[in-house]
């Protein structure tokens, strides 16, 4: 006879069904051994006295919905998720199965630093290769997202100036920039000071200039920036904000354009976030886990949060003695299984490696901007690094815009791009094909934009009832953000 399982601490075998009399417990029909939580205080209130009305089926039909349920849902697993800025590229399985091996799984913070020797040994280790990879001096693995890792950074340059006893108040903020930037300059308490990108997609150092002074903290460059292009005058750029006495921030959330082939740290800037989900392979999005880790120059590196990982010839230790530091930013020292993910990639493909699949991404994203350079408008017509934009500008006198295109390929089995950011460019639609897509998928991408395109000066009206295939027709989506349905009362 096959042993009853076990949820939660409590053995059952039968309904779930609650009855205090039996052996003076509350359970389900419950055998009782050592170490079993007692729960005979539960109030009367709150047990059920009748098994919950749940359909009865097979397992096969139990199997089958779930699994229904599941293709509803589109994945990178699925097929191509070419969201410019959000870099969603493959996640190698290999990532998996290391972060789950049971050496990693089993450790926990508050075991003795002896316990955790090899966990530290690859947070250290991590650390070192970020560091190498961009530039920098050290880094922290703290944050647990990218946004999160730009609040930190300027956390970091605060506690700088202040240390200098400087209480400035602006940070300069280019309109391509990574659409957090704002948020996190105002949840640091500085106010943001826009400057604007030139006609040809870069900024300028003269607008930057004009712009900077001694009450300016940093500037926050993303680079390359959101419309896919390198900011040609960052250096010249650099120069000007430490003169004053600012710190250059490069949102490093298009670092998968440059890693391998040039550093943020080596182009003047002192600090960068990295994003593990984009950059280096780790699951993005989904509400799970992320990280966000922040790598500084040296002029940073005493303002880096707190607890730190560090080797002593005995070996490792984690250590919070450090009185300039920044403070803590997250609770012990990041989401560990997410860099276990990140390390994995780094270490699978090598310098090398990494180096080729920058580019192959800055390829991708070139062949599918020359393959439909002619279908759609192209507001920056150069090449571009690993994302491309373009916009729904030809298509307005055929009443169709970026929301169509975005609906139609969803019938053709595509995951949109990014629609309608940035947000200086009207009608943008932002494509980054990643390095993980072969050609053969792209050229199937690029097919159904054409079609579309044609479909939009033919048929207009075709698009404008897509998605049809889908579970769900296009939706009313101002009366969604309006009136969301909250419950299962709607009409």
């Amino acid at each position: 006879m096959k042993s009853p399982r076990v949820v939660t601490g409590i053995k059952y075998a039968e309904p779930l069904i609650f009855d205090r009399s039996r052996a003076g417990r509350v359970g389900f029909s419950i055998h009782s051994e050592p170490g079993d939580e007692d729960i005979r205080d539960i109030p009367e209130s709150l047990l059920r006295g009748t098994p919950p009305a749940l359909p009865e089926v097979t397992e096969p039909e139990a199997v089958r919905h779930y699994v229904r349920l599941s293709m509803h849902n589109f994945a990178v697993d699925h097929g191509m998720y070419p969201l410019g800025s959000c870099t969603m590229k493959y996640n190698p399985k290999i990532n998996e199965v290391t972060s789950r091996l049971p050496g990693f799984t089993m450790g926990h913070p508050y075991h003795p630093d002896e316990w955790n020797q090899g966990s530290l040994a690859l947070m250290w280790e991590l650390e070192r290769l970020l560091a190498e990879i961009s530039g920098m001096d050290a880094v922290t693995l703290q944050p647990a997202a990218g946004a999160h890792g730009e609040f930190t950074g300027l956390r970091m340059i605060r506690a700088a100036l202040e240390a200098r006893g400087e209480r400035r108040r602006y940070v300069l903020i280019p309109d391509s920039a990574h659409g957090t930037n704002p948020a996190t300059v105002t949840s640091n308490g500085w106010d943001v000071r826009p400057v604007a990108s030139g006609p040809d997609g870069f900024v300028r150092a003269a607008d930057v200039a004009a712009a900077m002074d001694g009450d300016v903290a940093a500037f926050m460059m993303t680079n390359p920036n959101t419309v896919g292009l390198f900011e040609e005058e960052c250096d010249s750029i650099a120069d000007i904000v430490h003169e004053q006495g600012g710190f250059m921030y490069c949102d490093g959330a298009n670092l998968n354009s440059l890693m391998g082939w040039g550093r943020p740290g080596d182009m003047g800037y002192d600090v960068i976030q990295f994003n593990l989900h984009k950059t280096f392979s780790t699951p993005h999005g989904g509400g799970g886990p992320g990280s966000g880790p922040v790598g500084v120059k040296a002029v940073l590196e005493p303002y880096l949060p707190l607890p730190r990982v560090v080797k002593h010839d005995e070996g490792f230790r984690v250590e919070d003695d450090r009185p300039e530091s920044a403070g803590r930013v997250r609770a012990f020292l990041g989401n560990f299984g997410v860099m276990v993910k990140a390390y994995t990639y780094i270490r699978e493909m090598g310098g090398q490696g990494l180096k080729d699949a920058t580019a192959r991404a800055v390829v991708n994203a070139n062949y599918v901007l020359a393959r439909l350079k002619d279908h759609y408008h192209v507001p920056y017509p150069r090449r571009c690094m690993h994302e491309c934009v373009l916009s729904d500008h030809d298509l307005h006198k055929y009443g169709v815009n970026n929301v169509d295109v975005a609906k139609g390929l969803i019938d053709r089995g595509f995951h949109p791009p990014t629609i309608s950011f940035p947000i200086h460019v009207h009608g943008s639609m932002m494509i980054e094909p990643t390095e993980t897509e072969t050609p053969e998928t792209l050229d199937d991408f690029v097919d159904a934009m054409r079609e579309i395109a044609t479909a939009a000066r033919e048929t207009p009206e075709a698009l404008k009832d897509a998605p049809v295939k889908t579970t769900l027709s296009r939706l009313d989506e101002t009366r969604a953000a309006r009136k969301p349905i909250l419950n299962e009362d709607w009409e």
